[in-house]
């Protein structure tokens, strides 16, 4: 696994082993960073399943204001760690170990772009989306990482892209009525 692009472009980062480790596939998250190219600069970024960070390290290598890193497991966070003093990363960002649903019910309007990326697994997609509302500022999106589509609608959230990379699915959504 590797950094894609900007600043860190090329960068080799540390990542782990398990059944339930699927990490973003590199040619995923180019064309996602293509596709935020002009969004991504200046902007307060939430990576909350973080894992191994390579979305959000991906997103401070693109020219990112702020990075938050979020996730519930210590040994992922223990490999962004790794990742990030490797790397020697000195942008502004900052650590967090909540469940995601927590997280989001704490967080105000500070993000003008949330990756969600839980464990395909999990079934929580409607109430991640449902909560990231109010995280978000005006004219913030929401990218969510899936195996399935999801199709419902959410109160405050318009769905305008979704493109398919193997076995995931980037589906995006802008702050609407």
């Amino acid at each position: 696994m590797r950094i894609v692009g900007g600043k860190y472009g090329g960068r080799v980062l540390s990542g782990f082993e398990g059944k339930d480790i699927r990490p973003t596939s590199d040619k995923a998250r180019e064309s996602l960073f293509n596709i935020l190219r002009n969004r991504i600069y200046g902007s307060n970024f939430l990576d909350l399943f973080c894992g191994t960070g390579a979305i959000g390290i991906e997103a401070i290598s693109h020219g990112a204001k702020t990075v938050t890193f979020n996730d519930i497991e210590r040994k992922s966070l223990a490999v962004l760690k790794s990742n990030l003093e490797k790397l020697k990363v000195t942008e502004d960002y900052k650590i967090t170990n909540f469940d995601a649903l927590s997280f989001l019910m704490r967080s105000g309007p500070v993000y003008d772009i949330i990756y969600i990326d839980p464990p395909y697994k999990m079934d929580i997609y409607d109430k991640l989306l449902k909560l990231s509302v109010n995280a978000l500022n005006d004219g913030g999106i929401v990218i969510f990482e899936s195996e399935q589509p999801f199709d419902g609608q959410v109160d405050g959230l318009i769905k305008y892209d979704e493109r398919k990379y193997g076995r995931a699915r980037l589906t995006f959504y802008k702050k609407g009525e």
